[in-house]
């Protein structure tokens, strides 16, 4: 890896994250996950309060640290887990299964905000409102500075350097060409190089 390229190192990713093996047949989430695509509500329940935490966590991300709107977003997607469940066949694990459902929902907020937006916010204006915060601050929460990226350019940052996907799979999910996904990566890394470069370490 390019040494000058900023990797998200600082942030928590999948494995700083609790990892759940795919059930057994006999497991107790295995048996939730029957009773809940069998209709159990009380099932569903459990299975929501498993995984919340990590749905939030990866959806938080993708929507620049909006804690609402975030929220909003995770509930949406547990809707959608619950209307999908009765086909879930685990064929990956079911952590898996609803991981990816909650990025794309994630995703399918960000598209619509995208096509409602004239533009994005310039790269000055964004530099100027983080160069306030680390002003502001002795310490650089990197968290804090991802949030505040172009809305694509951190989705790409986030599904690239966090979650591990492919260049060709965020082209798919985020209706954009290869190429454009490795320039937003490439513009994300800059930009939070330029911020990080003028900010004083201890």
């Amino acid at each position: 890896m390019n040494a000058i390229a900023p990797r998200v190192v600082a942030m928590p990713t999948r494995q700083d994250e609790p990892t759940e093996a795919s059930p057994g047949p006999g497991s107790a989430e295995a048996e939730l996950i029957r009773d809940a695509a069998l209709g159990s509500k009380s099932a569903f329940e459990a299975l929501y309060r498993s995984h919340h935490r990590r749905v939030f966590g990866v959806i938080r991300r993708l929507v620049g640290g909006v804690e609402a709107r975030a929220e909003e977003l995770t509930q949406d997607a547990f809707v959608r887990a619950w209307q999908a469940l009765p086909d879930f066949r685990g064929d990956s694990a079911f952590s898996t299964w609803l991981h990816r459902l909650a990025v794309n929902t994630a995703l399918m907020d960000l598209r619509s905000r995208a096509r409602g937006e004239a533009r994005e916010e310039g790269d000055e204006q964004l530099a100027q409102q983080v160069g306030d915060v680390c002003q502001a601050h002795l310490g650089v929460d990197l968290e804090r500075l991802v949030a505040r990226l172009p809305p694509r350019a951190r989705a790409v940052l986030v599904l690239y350097d966090v979650e591990g996907w492919k260049h060709e799979e965020i082209a798919a999910e985020l209706d954009m060409a290869v190429g454009s996904s490795k320039a937003q990566l490439h513009r994300a890394r800059g930009l939070l190089r330029e911020w990080l470069g003028g900010t004083n370490h201890d």
